[in-house]
């Protein structure tokens, strides 16, 4: 434990991110971590509301994840969809059994009229976590990735056509017109947290989601806490997902320099630092000449204590 430290806001992804938190879960006191979660990745499959990077949070932090897989719940079971494909339904999207209890009680509770972001709490709390995990918006957002093919919704591109389309660009719809999450950006007018980090998530389809919200990367450069961002690229290679293609096709070198420049262009004056891992050493001081601090240690968490040690690390970083 870090005793007497501030709250914590982490921004995150899917399977990177929820490593982070994880980390950040088990170092902090209890109820200290919040965590800022893309939703632009959800989607309506089988007529269920999917969420599946607030899904892989909650497994996470709630030790439930089958950390092998890096999605879904251990122990699940797939007799829903073997009965559905023998019929002839639709099944490149995988949901287990256990699985689809979440998806059916989401998707009652939205049609109901409870907002996503009342619903994940409710949802936290049944599986005993004590951390907050915030939907970035209550509004939807939808990632569209732009291919030389034609554009596809996000989870086609990455699950059903398993990232081989070639992308030219995102764009996110529905984001001119959604909110951010209300309680957060409460909790940021007000100077609740210590520090901010951006967990090492796909910078363009986990985090710009997020920062491109109204208001929102603006209210996180205004905030006192400073923001730490993780480099999701090691070695020239994203650890998880497909990061590394997407730079490359888009014409973009493939670095934790490259990562580091995307922020700094977009998003100027936000990062107060920037985490490499031990490999991407050399790097340091042509992203120093960005005019962002850099931070060097392992990244890579394979491991709980490694976990636990790059939370550490980061939360020294931003003062905690």
């Amino acid at each position: 434990m870090v005793p007497g430290t501030q709250p914590v806001l982490a921004l995150s992804g899917g399977v990177g991110g929820a490593k982070l938190a994880l980390g950040l879960a088990d170092v902090l006191p209890p109820g200290q971590l919040h965590v800022l979660a893309n939703t632009a990745d959800d989607f309506r499959h089988l007529g269920l509301d999917i969420c599946p990077d607030i899904d892989t949070l909650l497994y996470t932090l709630s030790g439930r994840a089958n950390e092998a897989q890096g999605w879904g719940l251990e122990g699940e079971t797939w007799q829903a969809m073997a009965a559905l494909e023998e019929l002839g339904g639709d099944t490149w999207f995988r949901l287990g059994d256990r699985d689809l209890a979440t998806h059916l009680w989401r998707t009652q509770q939205l049609k109901s009229g409870m907002r996503l972001s009342a619903l994940t709490a409710v949802l936290a709390a049944r599986l005993g976590i004590a951390s907050h995990i915030h939907p970035m918006t209550d509004d939807p957002v939808r990632t569209m990735v732009h291919t030389t093919g034609g554009d596809l919704p996000f989870q086609h591109y990455f699950v059903r056509d398993r990232c081989e389309p070639v992308v030219t660009g995102f764009s996110f719809d529905g984001i001119s017109a959604a909110h951010p999450n209300r309680e957060v950006m409460q909790l940021l007018q007000r100077k609740t947290f210590g520090a901010v980090l951006v967990c090492p998530s796909n910078p363009f389809v986990s985090v710009d989601p997020i920062l491109q919200l109204s208001g929102m990367w603006l209210a996180l450069r205004e905030s006192p806490a400073p923001v730490v961002v993780v480099s999701p690229i090691v070695a020239g290679l994203a650890l998880k997902g497909p990061a590394a293609k997407m730079m490359a096709e888009l014409g973009m070198g493939v670095s934790a320099l490259d990562v580091a420049r995307h922020y700094c262009q977009r998003y100027p004056g936000l990062m107060d630092c920037f985490v490499i891992d031990e490999s991407d050493a050399t790097l340091a001081p042509e992203i120093r000449g960005l005019g962002v601090e850099v931070a060097v240690t392992a990244t890579v968490m394979k491991s709980r204590e490694q976990k636990r040690a790059l939370a550490r690390f980061t939360l020294q970083l931003g003062g905690n």
